[in-house]
């Protein structure tokens, strides 16, 4: 199991990147650690523009919204139109959606241009932002969620390293907020040693967050790929700010700077794979059946759970589906193989 679940560690790496202008990250090629995240702090914080505060709620109708057009709320169920049910005032969940720094103002002092930015900041249900308040993303068993739409729960850590009150987001946006922190921890390292708080960072230049929450966010950003959403995000917000995420960009930088691969000298390619199979699957979220675009005409596919177990493998029908009515609602990765080239991408279930 521990080969396998190393397997799609490093098959997830080759999930599908951003677009960043040409050469916007030539200057970190050949560097490694502390080194590499210093370049790509130089490179996402000079010519930047901060959008404020209120310029927010300007980014997020093109940043943030789901494929209807109506404001992706990752804590909530709920449903708004951008510009409206802004809070404001709220005593239940739906009532309406404010700002949320996933790192929270009170750990940088509400300090520009920290304040304002968008790749940290996301549109989400005011009383779920209520329940998270300023405690660190993390992992807990059981915990408190509010119902009535809500997503996420508040609870004691379980995850090694830190035993304190901890919010965990649903699976399928765990990734998201990985590379979230990711990115906060090098577009500003220049004032990590005068951080005001927050257990998730350790007040140094590098590696400028804590040993458990790098393990944590390490291991979500693993398990839980780049979606189309961080990428479209990641693009929208570009066009207002003038600078990106890297860890969209090129996931794999994170194991470069804080994981497997530290020591390693960073290439623009040190992600992609000469061998990756090019697929798409239709439709995500999925209830019964899936559709696999692809070229390749003799294919295997494999789908694991999120611990790296193989819960069905078979060929590939000649109308490339799969069924799926044996699985219950959660976030799936789905390998594709054609003799030894293999790819692998997220879906979720939910019925």
């Amino acid at each position: 199991m521990k080969k396998l679940f190393t397997f799609i560690i490093l098959s997830i790496t080759l999930s599908a990147f951003a677009q960043p202008k040409a050469g916007y990250y030539n200057a970190a090629v050949g560097k490694t650690e502390a080194a590499l995240k210093t370049q790509l702090y130089s490179i996402i914080s000079t010519g930047t523009t901060n959008v404020g505060y209120d310029g927010l709620y300007n980014v997020y109708p093109t940043s943030d919204k789901t494929a209807t057009g109506k404001v992706w709320d990752m804590y909530s169920t709920c449903t708004w139109t951008h510009g409206n049910k802004k809070c404001g005032n709220y005593s239940i969940v739906c009532d309406c959606y404010n700002r949320e720094h996933s790192i929270p103002q009170s750990w940088f002092n509400e300090q520009s241009p920290m304040v304002s930015d968008a790749h940290h900041i996301y549109p989400t249900d005011g009383k779920v932002n209520g329940q998270r308040s300023n405690y660190p993303y993390g992992e807990c068993s059981g915990g408190s969620s509010l119902g009535g739409g809500a997503l996420g729960r508040l609870g004691n850590s379980t995850f090694a390293g830190y035993s304190g009150t901890v919010f965990e987001p649903i699976d399928e946006y765990k990734g998201d907020f990985a590379r979230t922190y990711f990115y906060f921890a090098t577009r500003y390292q220049n004032i990590m040693t005068s951080f005001v708080g927050g257990p998730s960072f350790d007040h140094t230049t590098y590696p400028s967050m804590a040993a458990w929450s790098i393990n944590l966010y390490l291991k979500w950003s693993r398990q839980d790929p780049v979606s189309e959403k961080e990428i479209t995000r990641n693009n929208a917000i570009d066009a207002f700010q003038h600078n990106r995420n890297p860890f969209i960009d090129h996931p794999e930088l994170a194991e470069f700077i804080w994981g497997t691969r530290k020591g390693q000298a960073w290439t623009l390619t040190s992600g992609i794979s000469e061998t990756k199979i090019e697929f798409s699957i239709s439709p995500n979220p999925v209830q019964n059946e899936l559709t696999i675009k692809s070229d390749e005409t003799e294919l295997s596919y494999t789908i694991f759970n999120l611990n790296g177990q193989a819960l069905k493998e078979n060929q590939l029908t000649l109308n490339h589906t799969i069924s799926v009515d044996d699985l219950q609602n959660g976030m799936y990765l789905l390998q594709l193989k054609s003799g030894t080239r293999k790819s692998i991408q997220k879906f979720i279930v939910s019925k």
